[in-house]
């Protein structure tokens, strides 16, 4: 089944919708037609001049990247510079450039929940909280034969996600009636005739959010010309999402020896620290990407340590003055990690649905520092 780029951005906001983005960021479309019909896409941290001749030779139709490439208004395109000659590049190629990129870092299952993942903490939560989402309570009477298929068709679109669980519905068996008047096309009964059926009563939650969308799945799933539903308004929020996670680890653990883990749960060979390498550490603070801001709250939490990248120097002096030591293990480091997941979420997505779409992740992409012994 072929796809447009819509319909690709929509199971990429399920899993971080935009909502989650700082204010001062610009993710989603940056340049592009949304309602272009694809079946190859390109994963990427950034969009530079190596991701687009890889994606243009790769038959590439859709670049999907971390780093938004267009963070500012623009209000010139001058092809002689670096910046105007990629966006003529990618314009004159006709790609299409959409970027998830701090509603990533937010979201349930984002940049941050992986680096907590990878790093073994446990008992996790979000460092500096944000907006709490209301949620809706959606019930709807389904045949039973096609019970499983709108369920999982609002699923999809983002319903039943309880903590780290997901598809938690209720069902309940009970009887039907309707009456088909003149202009109607049942897909159970006759015009003018009574009918009792059996049917499903399937009960899920959502955020708010995505009532529009989930809403148009269930609709597509089900086999009705009208359907039946209910859509409540709940009391009880949602879990707090915001940027950063900490927890603990397995066990307490020397400075030192957490350094090592971190540089084999991310691939990496260096990394720049401050604190004693003997010290014991156990309460982690956790930020990918330029994090260091968010040191003040890392303290309230009672970190030992925190990990993220972009560590200026009076930055580092005041986390140590104030008894809080760090791991800057880049910002390459700290986010690339992210590029596998959500590829294996969309393919994941795309067989699911019958979208004959192939992810592809960018070979070009590297950390732009080296290090000098």
């Amino acid at each position: 089944m072929s796809v447009s780029c819509a319909e690709l951005f929509n199971l990429i906001e399920n899993f971080a919708p935009l909502n989650l983005a700082e204010e001062w960021d610009n993710p989603g479309l940056q340049i592009g037609d949304p309602g272009l019909k694809i079946n190859r896409i390109l994963l990427c941290l950034d969009v530079d001049e190596k991701a687009c001749d890889e994606a243009v030779q790769a038959g590439v139709q859709l670049i999907i990247s971390h780093h938004p490439l267009l963070f500012k208004p623009v209000k010139q395109i001058l092809t002689n510079t670096p910046a105007g000659a990629l966006l003529a590049k990618c314009l004159c190629s006709g790609l299409v450039v959409y970027s998830a990129h701090t509603n990533l870092d937010n979201a349930r299952g984002g940049v941050n929940d992986e680096l907590a993942k990878r790093l073994g903490l446990v008992n996790t939560k979000v460092l500096r909280p944000g907006q709490t989402e209301n949620y809706l309570k959606l019930v709807v009477f389904v045949p039973p034969d096609h019970a499983d298929g709108v369920r999982r068709a609002v699923s999809h679109a983002g319903a039943g996600w309880i903590g780290n669980y997901s598809e938690c519905t209720f069902q309940t068996q009970g009887t039907g009636t309707f009456r088909p008047l003149e202009g109607s096309d049942p897909f159970i009964g006759k015009v003018g005739e009574l009918e009792k059926v059996d049917e499903v009563r399937l009960e899920t939650i959502l955020p708010a959010g995505r009532a529009k969308d989930v809403i148009n799945a269930m609709c597509g799933a089900h086999p009705y010309e009208e359907v039946a539903y209910d859509l409540y308004p709940l009391a009880n929020k949602g879990p707090a999402m915001g940027t950063g996670r900490y927890g603990l680890t397995s066990q307490p653990l020397k400075l030192n020896i957490f350094i090592e883990k971190i540089k084999s749960a991310l691939g990496i060979n260096n990394v720049r620290f401050g604190g004693d390498p003997d010290g014991t550490i156990h309460n982690v603070a956790v930020c990918g990407g330029a994090g260091a801001s968010l040191w003040p709250w890392a303290k309230k939490t009672g970190a030992d340590v925190m990990v993220t990248s972009d560590i200026d120097y009076h930055t580092a002096r005041d986390m140590l003055s104030n008894g809080l030591s760090f791991v800057d293990a880049g910002h390459f480091g700290t986010e690339n990690i992210i590029i596998p997941v959500l590829g294996k979420y969309l393919e994941d997505c795309c067989r699911q649905k019958g979208f004959e779409v192939e992810v592809m992740t960018s070979q070009t992409q590297s950390d732009p520092f080296g290090f000098s012994q």
